[in-house]
């Protein structure tokens, strides 16, 4: 056997139709790698073209970086770094840790009975297509009938609860509905204010240095838990507050309101009376006003509860 044939056999071959076995996926996306330079090309050997590890483990690679949202040029961008001597490991390193779990929850599974049961005892298909919607339940494939996937067993108790209090189950989805842009919009400017009094540096290469990027890793890492126990404080505070306020008015009916607080007139522009109506007609236009309004003001505490995580983030980091 000649030197070439014996490291041959050392190393696994693969057709196309083996490789796209092997890796997951189709003998036509291989191809589309390969026309985009993310796959290197194969041996040609004779009429056939062989590929090796190498190629099979940059596909579970790609595959890997899709399931995290990567697109495909972006994933390009990482896989020409590694190819350029720059190193991956802290890349997915700081992939992992942003994709981990960001609490420490553990999913549960549900059966249909049980869901059922806690719910009233009365099938309602419409509640469980909301709740999965919302991602409360995950279908599990083979079972979308009997068993369901609680992702969050506390968000599913807090709905039982709620339902058991007396409260519909449409107002219960429609509340998380809002309730959860309000938190989006928190953890998004979280996000935006640690990019760029943390995290901006690390960004100055795309992708980042492998040390640069095991560093970052570190850093989420530590910075994790700090959103949500900002927001756990603020929540507490401002519950106690209007829940104190809430609970005077209601006990004491002809309880004055608080100076500064006495309802008053406020003119509006005649455009924007028209306006209004236009949109929900002569009847609604108080109403509408008042939610708006309201709206905007949770909109500004919002800002504040995010301008005070901040704060709260920057002490943390010079103690």
């Amino acid at each position: 056997m000649s030197e070439h044939a014996s490291e041959r056999s050392a190393h696994p071959e693969y057709r196309i139709e083996d490789l796209a076995h092997h890796s997951g996926a189709t003998v036509r996306t291989i191809r589309a790698y390969q026309d985009r330079g993310l796959l290197p090309r194969p041996e040609r050997r004779g009429r056939s073209n062989v590929y090796g590890d190498t190629h099979l483990a940059r596909l579970r690679q790609i595959a890997d970086l899709l399931d995290r949202g990567y697109t495909l040029a972006s994933i390009k961008e990482l896989l020409e770094a590694w190819d350029a001597g720059r190193g991956l490991g802290g890349v997915l390193g700081l992939v992992a840790e942003v994709d981990g779990p960001w609490t420490d929850e553990e999913a549960d599974r549900i059966s249909r009975d049980e869901l059922d049961a806690r719910f009233g005892g009365r099938p309602d298909e419409e509640a469980v297509r909301e709740a999965i919607e919302l991602g409360v339940l995950e279908r599990i494939p083979g079972r979308e009938a009997e068993e369901y996937l609680v992702p969050s067993p506390q968000e599913l108790a807090v709905a039982v609860e709620l339902y058991a209090a007396g409260v519909p189950l449409a107002a219960i989805t429609g509340h998380l509905r809002e309730l959860r842009g309000q938190v989006e919009h928190i953890a998004s400017r979280f996000l935006e204010f640690t990019t760029e009094h943390v995290f901006a540096r690390y960004l100055e290469h795309r992708p980042p240095t492998d040390a640069d990027a095991a560093e970052a890793a570190t850093l989420v890492r530590r910075l994790r838990p700090l959103a949500q126990q900002t927001v756990d404080a603020e929540l507490a505070r401002a519950m106690r507050l209007f829940a104190t306020r809430h609970l005077q008015q209601h006990l004491v009916a002809d309880l004055p309101l608080p100076r500064g607080e006495e309802p008053r007139a406020v003119a509006l522009p005649p455009e924007t009376i028209q306006a209004v109506q236009r949109l929900v007609g002569p009847p609604h236009v108080s109403a509408f006003i008042a939610a708006a309004t309201e709206r905007e003001v949770q909109k500004r505490t919002l800002d504040t509860l995010t301008s005070n995580a901040a704060n709260d983030s920057q002490i943390t980091q010079s103690t």
